[in-house]
C-alpha cells in the first residue's frame, strides 16, 4: 500500500430537505436524555462536595459563595 498521502476537496453534498430535517430532530430527541443525564451528575457532584465541605467543616473557606 503507498504511504502517500491525497488530498480531497468535497465540493458538493445532495441531502433531501425532508431527510435533513428528519437527522435533525432526531439529534435534538437525542440530546434530551444527555441533558437529563449529565444534569443528574452535576446535581450529584454538587451534593457530594457540599458533603464533603460539611464532614470537613470547611464553611470558612468557602464564605464568599454565602452572601
Amino acid at each position: 500500500m503507498d504511504k502517500e498521502s491525497q488530498n480531497v476537496v468535497i465540493t458538493d453534498v445532495k441531502i433531501p430537505f425532508m431527510s435533513m430535517v428528519g437527522f435533525i430532530i432526531k439529534t435534538t430527541l437525542a440530546a434530551i436524555p444527555a441533558i437529563i443525564i449529565l444534569g443528574a451528575i452535576m446535581v450529584g457532584l454538587s451534593f457530594g462536595i457540599n458533603i464533603l465541605i460539611e464532614m470537613f467543616d470547611l464553611q470558612e473557606m468557602f464564605s464568599f459563595m454565602q452572601q
